[in-house]
């Protein structure tokens, strides 16, 4: 077992540092106060152009769609600008990720945000050569962007079987009826594409009942009903909305892989996804450990340091450590995927959706502590990093099921020596 980088990968991130050093971190403040005067007095879900010109920077330094799997990447990654010519493995995205966490802007200067990866991976996965021409071309361009259609306000959407939503089939095409919401991306004005997931054939196995289908956003049927804030926050140009779709039709040839074939399709999106969520969850969690340590430093409270005082440096103490366990879990999980595949990482990946958002929420919580009345505001990015670690205990599946999940696999190694099945 090793997780030490390949010397691509660690030039990779020497060379991601710098530009986050270089070109993000000394506008990302300035970013921000135009996106809430542009909340004030304007339309935040239009991009501000700095984006645009931070993304040609980096594509121009081969610094793009870094997510791009080894296995899958291909001629892909060397028309698409990735540097080398060759996808990454997980492990080695890994340390990208953890950077590109650390900053609510980088993950689309580099084309490497959720759920554009997850999509384009389905693509470049499951999608034929026409799928991919005409929708993952584009993304991978960073000409257009997508959304992920799943979750349902009517059903508990942790269990994808109680889903409602149909994709029905009717000759040469697939007509699809129903209503999503948190799925994110939908408020991007470049949003061209949703990946939709629906019921086909309700008396087929459990796994075999749904399919994944690529529908234009601008498919007659198709409407955005509303954007949903998450406590509080729209989290602009991206954003999460609700999404109705009613007798929507679209060529059975959308369909992803065939009819049936969604789960299947799930498994191998969200292995990976999970890792990259993770990643830059620990990224997040080290900026938020080092504004607290600075902040701890330079401000005094009764004569001492807030540092030295209420067990702060405990308290400084344990996230150090719980970062670096939670570190050393995706490590662990990146490495199975890479070695057996998703279904050869079922609890490792189901244990670092578990661990490290609430690592993440906790050593946020510090910092903010830390921050007093300032850390709840938006003078820095605390409260907000709070909410997006937060919103990612019910992501991708809440808590409950992941340790649904590691429990029965845990039990399961037991179950022919007698034990509880």
């Amino acid at each position: 077992m090793d997780f030490a980088p390949t010397p691509r990968a660690a030039d990779l991130a020497t060379r991601v540092s710098s530009f986050m050093a270089e070109e993000i971190d000394p506008i990302e403040p300035a970013y921000h106060r135009d996106l809430a005067e542009a909340r004030r007095s304007g339309d935040p879900w239009q991009p501000l152009p700095v984006i645009e010109e931070l993304k040609a920077k980096a594509r121009s330094q081969g610094l793009w769609n870094l997510f791009l799997p080894a296995e899958h990447a291909g001629e892909y990654a060397a028309r698409f600008g990735t540097d080398g010519g060759a996808g990454l493995s997980n492990v080695d995205y890994a340390p990208l990720a953890e950077l590109m966490g650390r900053s609510a802007i980088a993950p689309l200067v580099f084309n490497c945000n959720a759920p554009d990866t997850g999509n384009m991976e389905v693509l470049l996965r499951y999608g034929s050569k026409e799928q991919r021409d005409r929708w993952l071309d584009p993304l991978l361009d960073g000409r257009i962007r997508s959304a992920f259609l799943m979750t349902e306000p009517g059903v508990a959407s942790s269990d994808a079987t109680n889903m409602a939503a149909t994709a029905v089939v009717e000759g040469d095409e697939v007509v699809v009826n129903g209503r999503k919401w948190w799925s994110t991306g939908v408020g991007h004005p470049d949003c061209e594409i949703y990946v939709f997931m629906g019921l086909t054939n309700p008396d087929a196995d459990r796994h075999h009942r749904h399919s994944m289908v690529l529908v234009p956003r601008d498919t007659p049927g198709v409407k955005v009903e509303r954007m949903l804030t998450t406590m509080g926050l729209y989290d602009e140009p991206l954003g999460h909305g609700e999404v109705s779709l009613t007798d929507v039709r679209v060529p059975a040839a959308n369909i992803l892989s065939g009819p049936g074939e969604a789960f299947a399709i799930a498994q191998g999106r969200l292995g990976p996804g999970r890792v990259h969520h993770c990643m830059r969850l620990i990224g997040l969690a080290e900026a938020a450990l080092e504004l607290a340590c600075r902040r701890g430093l330079e401000r005094t409270a009764f004569g001492k340091p807030l540092v030295n005082l209420g067990g702060n440096r405990e308290r400084i103490a344990d996230a150090r450590i719980a970062i670096d366990q939670a570190r050393l879990l995706v490590l662990h999980a990146a490495w199975k995927l890479d070695t057996g595949g998703p279904l050869h990482a079922l609890s490792e990946v189901s244990q670092i959706k578990v661990a490290v958002p609430a690592m993440a929420t906790s050593v946020i919580d510090l910092a903010i502590q830390l921050h007093g009345g300032g850390g709840m505001s938006d003078d820095f990015p605390l409260a907000a990093a709070w909410v997006g670690a937060r919103s990612l205990r019910l992501a991708d599946g809440p808590d409950e099921v992941h340790r649904g999940m590691v429990a029965r696999l845990e039990l399961a190694r037991y179950a022919d020596r007698g034990g509880a099945r």
